[in-house]
């Protein structure tokens, strides 16, 4: 399941709680377009406002809404304790694999982090996916830690945070982390903007926020990347730079939020606080960007 898209879908949810009806409609567009896999409860699913309970319920409407789609969950919490208990919830629920970054307020150190993956894939009976992400957890991999922790059982995939832009740069990125990793886990890119580069320079399966909402153009963008259709996966993605650039300026949850919103999919407000929806003047500039995407030819039924 750690090829291909695997869409991340928003979790919208507000003071007075989940809206299930609008998550589940998240669920069936992604159904509804035949993604490789579902990511939920990921950065863009909110894992980290929602308590234990409101995580297994957003991960049991996910599982019977996939129509049997794999779908893979989030486990990271600041203690191991409870990121254990996430774990045997996960399992219980029928998820097809985990998702795990090393979470905590306290800086953490690389023993810490080989110790969090060591003990929960003790307790694992379906595949993880280590989830490099500096940005939210503050913590930074080395190669030599993603070999050592790729060789645990269990471990089958790295969501890493983005690739170099440039081509062969790319490329060499992903040579050096494939020497130090056992064959069987794969390489996943995140970070939409850099996707199609990641796809392009060898990258198995492509995280996406942007397709836990439209899904269609994001899975056009990773079938071509693999079948080699490059130059066209890549004048694709450039067709989308406006909102690589609104995320990069407001952050994707805003963005990806605020454009469910102008699509009519969900209902504001759709985000914890003390999260703020994107401001009025980018959530206008959003709509127009929308629009025009709508209206060309290679996005036509993808956006909206």
């Amino acid at each position: 399941m750690f090829r291909g898209l695997s869409a991340f879908p928003l979790t919208p949810v507000n003071e007075t709680g989940i809206d299930e009806k609008a998550f589940v409609a998240l669920i069936q567009r992604l159904v509804a377009a035949n993604v490789d896999s579902i990511g939920a409860l990921g950065s863009t699913g909110n894992y980290a406002y929602l308590d234990r309970e409101e995580r297994l319920r957003v991960l049991q409407l996910a599982i019977h809404a996939a129509e049997g789609i794999p779908v893979m969950t989030s486990i990271s919490a600041f203690r191991t304790l409870e990121v254990l208990r996430l774990t045997e919830d996960a399992q219980r629920a029928g998820a097809s694999a985990v998702l795990l970054a090393p979470i905590s307020y306290q800086a953490l150190t690389d023993e810490e982090v080989f110790s969090l993956y060591e003990q929960v894939t003790r307790s694992l009976s379906i595949p993880l996916c280590v989830y490099d992400n500096p940005g939210t957890s503050h913590f930074h991999f080395s190669d030599e830690m993603h070999g050592r922790i790729a060789e645990l059982p269990h471990v089958s995939s790295i969501k890493i945070p983005g690739v170099p832009m440039e081509s062969e740069a790319a490329k060499t990125r992903i040579r050096k982390l494939r020497m130090v990793i056992p064959s069987h886990v794969t390489i996943g890119v995140s970070g939409d903007s850099f996707a199609v580069t990641g796809l392009n320079a060898g990258c198995e399966a492509w995280y996406s926020v942007l397709g836990g909402l439209f899904p269609k153009a994001c899975l056009n963008m990773t079938r071509l990347a693999q079948d080699g259709i490059t130059d066209e996966a890549v004048r694709l993605s450039a067709l989308l730079e406006p909102i690589w650039t609104l995320f990069h300026q407001y952050g994707s949850l805003r963005v990806v939020s605020a454009a469910a919103e102008i699509c009519g999919i969900i209902s504001s407000p759709s985000l914890p606080l003390p999260i703020q929806p994107l401001n009025q003047s980018a959530r206008e500039h959003l709509k127009l960007i929308l629009k025009e995407l709508q209206s060309t030819e290679a996005f036509s039924s993808s956006f909206g």
